[in-house]
């Protein structure tokens, strides 16, 4: 599986920006999908993960109420809408993917994941 990340950039505190992370391969359904984040100076931190299906998803109090992962597996793709956002939202995103065999969707932890994107970046201005 391989994953590439797209859609960062230079936006304005209160604005609002959409990743999107396409996955190759015929599976991709099987994958449950995260969304991880690296700070300056910071360790990687878990954002959002999302079900095969789409139906289920996880949120980093963080960015709760204002990010929202979702997904299209007809397109291979899961995408994360950033809204309202703050300057300590900028880092590095990486998309992240494992296979799974049930319902599962909450995954916060990098070691539960064997793909990675390459990373896109996000810089909030105040």
């Amino acid at each position: 599986v391989q994953l590439q990340a797209s859609g960062g950039g230079l936006v304005e505190a209160g604005g609002s920006l959409r990743l999107s992370c396409t996955a190759s391969g015929r599976t991709v359904s099987r994958l449950l999908l995260g969304w991880f984040r690296q700070a300056p100076g910071k360790e990687r931190e878990f954002v959002s993960s999302v079900s095969r299906s789409g139906r289920s998803a996880a949120y980093a109090d963080a960015v709760k109420g204002r990010f929202t992962i979702s997904r299209d597996n007809a397109k291979n793709t899961v995408y994360l809408q950033m809204n309202t956002l703050k300057p300590e939202d900028t880092a590095v995103y990486y998309c992240s993917a494992d296979y799974t065999i049930s319902s599962d969707y909450d995954r916060r932890e990098e070691k539960q994941y064997t793909y990675w994107g390459q990373g896109t970046l996000v810089t909030v201005s105040s």
